[in-house]
């Protein structure tokens, strides 16, 4: 078989859709990233800094420095994976590593041990963090990259990323609720009245999240196995020099479309990443919810996020992935910034008001459609870079640019959290304090220094999408060019 070929096939031809039972494998592993993912930017902040004991800020700190790593591992194993030969492809030997280590690491982060000093503690959350950071670079870095070689069909790439978006989810927001709903009202106690400040319900979010993290990356890595065949698979590059790698890896990144969905992608994992960091302290001081109410909340975010899986495929197919992109991002510009603005001047109640939950929830939901759907739209995307970036360099990099994006994906969240961090210190937001013994003027402070941050994140998005220059027309033609080589 000669290289640049796929199982047999000229890897210019399209080779097989994948079918529904692919779609659902290929997607359940985004349930790994999505657990591992929304525990970093939801709780962990919140755990270490309010249950543990530790500054917010070296919490913050320790998840940064984390970040250091992921630049060194995430375009290393995008490149190895793009150039890996064995006989279960380039990207399955990878997936199956990772899934052990990954799910340990993510699990003993929860549990810390007791009688440390802060020093301590911040040194184990250090390696941890690289620890599963790392490990969970082996898989999700080598799963997305799977996408442009699943299908080729500009809409159709959209739809398999909306099953990935989907079980992430899932994944995520899944544990959230279980955390809400289930095991903070389990440890409720005399001494500990609520349950989000128990370290016990970390210790055992940390087991189930471990388990459903192995899980998902095993049904994932098999299910997809069956398609090996179809993939492409690398030349010999045994006697690759280093620079020549790193040339390889600097003209992908040339690409001017990959600039401009890089920086959108920082921009929205930012925001991301703030978002989900604060997110604890606004709906249980800001707004008063009980964890029943943030329970419901959270619950009802799986009706958004399938909304905006839903709507991925034809707001693709109606506007392109650009423009529907542009568009969505301007129409979420409207909703929590007026929401926490109409509440930090008493227009909104809070202390769990019936009518302002309601509110929240009804907004909550449509900003996650709104979300959802662009974050598909910008990996679809990404996916379609590939051939642009095949057309001129004559080389397969679907690694080396979800490696860009997972780690953008990581590192920007990572630096989101440490931007909430600091808004929670800006605002003097005690720390250890139970819901009604945090001043009103610290609420206050919390909504107006974070409105204009989360409004300037999201007009910086749609400048950086409007730079995006791979229309349909185009990937078409990346396609025929691809075949006219072939």
């Amino acid at each position: 078989m000669s290289p640049g070929t796929r199982g047999g096939v000229d890897m210019a031809s399209d080779g097989p859709n994948p079918s529904l039972g692919v779609k659902l494998a290929y997607g359940s592993g985004a349930m790994a990233f999505g657990v591992k993912d929304q525990g970093f930017s939801y709780f962990l902040l919140l755990f270490y800094s309010q249950v543990v004991g530790v500054d917010a800020r070296l919490v913050g700190l320790a998840l940064t420095i984390a970040l250091v790593f992921d630049a060194v591992s995430d375009p290393v194993v995008g490149y190895w994976s793009d150039n890996f030969r064995s006989r279960w492809g380039r990207r399955h030997p990878f997936l199956y590593a990772s899934a052990i280590p990954t799910a340990v690491a993510f699990g003993l982060i929860w549990m810390p041990p007791s009688g440390w000093s802060e020093w301590g503690l911040f040194a184990y959350l250090l390696v941890l963090s690289v620890l599963t950071r790392t490990a969970i670079t082996f898989f999700e870095t080598p799963s997305a990259a799977l996408a442009p070689e699943l299908t080729r069909d500009y809409v159709a790439r959209s739809t398999l990323l909306s099953y990935r978006s989907a079980f992430q989810w899932i994944g995520g927001n899944g544990m959230t609720v279980l955390m809400f709903i289930v095991l903070f009202p389990a440890f409720v106690t005399t001494t500990i009245p609520n349950g989000q400040f128990n370290p016990e319900a970390y210790r055992l979010y940390g087991f189930i999240g471990g388990g459903v993290i192995l899980a998902s990356i095993l049904v994932s890595s098999l299910g997809t196995h069956a398609r090996i065949p179809d993939l492409h698979i690398p030349s010999d590059r045994s006697r690759q020099s280093v620079s020549e790698a790193f040339g390889e890896i600097f003209a992908v990144f040339s690409n001017r479309s990959f600039l401009a969905i890089a920086a959108a992608a920082i921009v929205l994992a930012v925001t991301a990443g703030l978002s989900s960091a604060l997110s604890v302290y606004i709906s249980t001081y800001f707004w008063g919810f009980s964890s029943e109410q943030i329970g419901v909340l959270t619950l009802g975010i799986f009706v958004g996020a399938f909304a905006g899986a839903l709507i991925a495929k034809p707001v693709s197919g109606a506007l392109g992935k650009r423009r529907g992109a542009i568009v969505l991002g301007f129409i979420a510009m409207f909703g929590t910034p007026v929401i926490l603005a109409l509440r930090a001047f008493d227009v909104l109640a809070g202390d769990g008001d019936p009518t302002t939950f309601w509110i929240v929830f009804t907004v909550a939901q449509f900003e996650v459609c709104l979300t959802v759907c662009m974050a598909i739209l910008i990996a679809s995307m990404i996916a379609d870079i590939s051939e642009d970036v095949e057309v001129s360099t004559g080389r397969r990099s679907e690694g080396v640019l979800f490696a860009a994006n997972t780690f953008i994906g990581k590192a920007m969240t990572g630096i989101g959290l440490t931007i909430a961090a600091q808004v929670i210190t800006l605002a003097r937001f005690p720390t250890g304090a139970a819901p009604d013994a945090v001043p009103p003027e610290a609420l206050q402070r919390l909504g107006l220094i974070y409105i204009p941050i989360i409004i300037g994140l999201r007009l910086l998005l749609l400048v950086v999408l409007a730079r995006y220059r791979i229309d349909r027309s185009g990937h078409e033609e990346n396609l025929r060019r691809l075949a006219a080589s072939g």
